[in-house]
């Protein structure tokens, strides 16, 4: 996907991006770094340091936390627009959850200095993204 058009026109398909402008996620797309995961492999890994947001580009993959009594659960299952890690862009904490490829995946990465140096340049990005993670927080509350 490495070109920048192609790109935009995938965050267009990312709720966590949908609000934004063109010209917002042209300054987005050129910061994202693409990856490749084996199946099998983690993409993140529970209480290390986060890099970033990871948004599926293809592929699938299960978010797992395992808790201190050893007891493991996969807590979500990911697709193409998925997106995780997003509160690693706001904070500097641990990964709340590991994350791995149930079958070969591509990811688009965004570093939070990327994203911190795309706020400085608008700053009505995080208030669409923030909008979205507020969503997504009151969904998983409300399964609880």
């Amino acid at each position: 996907m490495q070109d920048n058009q192609n790109i935009i026109r995938f965050l267009h398909t990312v709720p966590l991006f949908q609000g934004l402008g063109e010209r917002q996620l042209q300054r987005l797309a050129k910061r994202f770094k693409e990856r490749t995961y084996a199946k099998g492999e983690a993409i993140v890994n529970q209480g290390t340091m986060g890099i970033g947001l990871f948004i599926l580009e293809s592929g699938r993959a299960d978010v797992i936390y395992d808790a201190a009594d050893g007891d493991r659960t996969v807590v979500n299952q990911l697709g193409s627009t998925d997106f995780f890690g997003e509160l690693s862009l706001l904070d500097d904490a641990p990964r709340t959850a590991s994350v791995v490829a149930t079958e070969d995946a591509k990811c688009l990465v965004l570093a939070q200095l990327d994203f911190m140096d795309a706020l400085r340049e608008d700053a009505d990005i995080p208030i669409v993204m923030l909008r979205e993670m507020a969503r997504r927080l009151r969904r998983i509350m409300q399964t609880l």
